[in-house]
């Protein structure tokens, strides 16, 4: 039995989404994060020698890293549905996206918010030069949904579950106002009425508040 392993407010919500997308069987397992210091819990980092979210388990597996956990089960239980295959014309923009959301976009946001953290000055060096490669990437995805309804072209794929979370629920560890990039919120509303994205949401992380503005 395929069992999603939910820390709330993670990167696992993602996995949450693409099963209900595919309408597929699975357990899902919740764990709340740490209420002194907001990390998983002991028994989430038991899970997997990474200790971070998501974790899948299939049996006898134990899979982590969004990437790949959606890649699995898409080849495993998707019959082909949520990717694009090689001989589309689609098929270089979904494979750039899919792995922008997390080799760039996630990673600059992580960056960006530790930064934040260290209380300095607005005008330092590092701090500037970080926010400014997260307003270029921001400016990207903005352009890019401008021109098509999903990342991948005119259908929705992996691609666009891999990148939801980084533009909603990441913005409650590093707040980014939206109003400069108005495209990517019109396509969070294309996201927003998708049913699959709400049950996901009210499964996963229920009574939570959604960033989808």
């Amino acid at each position: 039995m395929l069992t999603v392993h939910h820390l709330g407010k993670s990167q696992s919500e993602r996995i949450v989404w693409l099963c209900e997308e595919l309408e597929i069987p699975y357990e899902l397992k919740h764990y709340a994060r740490d209420p002194v210091t907001i990390l998983a819990p002991a028994d989430y980092k038991a899970l997997h020698p990474i200790g971070a979210a998501p974790v899948i388990t299939d049996g006898d597996l134990v899979l982590a890293e969004s990437g790949a956990v959606v890649e699995y089960i898409i080849a495993k239980y998707g019959n082909g549905r949520l990717a694009v295959r090689p001989d589309h014309p689609d098929f270089a923009p979904f494979l750039y996206w899919f792995h922008f959301a997390n080799g760039t976009l996630q990673a600059q946001m992580g960056r960006n918010m530790i930064l934040n953290r260290l209380n300095l000055a607005a005008d330092n060096p590092m701090l500037v030069a970080t926010k400014a490669r997260l307003d270029r990437s921001f400016e990207l995805v903005n352009a890019r949904v401008r021109d098509a309804n999903y990342l991948a072209g005119d259908e929705f794929t992996s691609a666009d579950i891999m990148i939801g979370f980084s533009l909603t629920t990441m913005r409650y560890f590093l707040p980014y106002d939206f109003e400069r990039c108005p495209d990517i919120k019109a396509y969070l509303g294309r996201i927003a009425a998708r049913p699959a994205y709400r049950r996901a949401m009210e499964k996963g992380d229920p009574g939570m508040a959604l960033l989808l503005t």
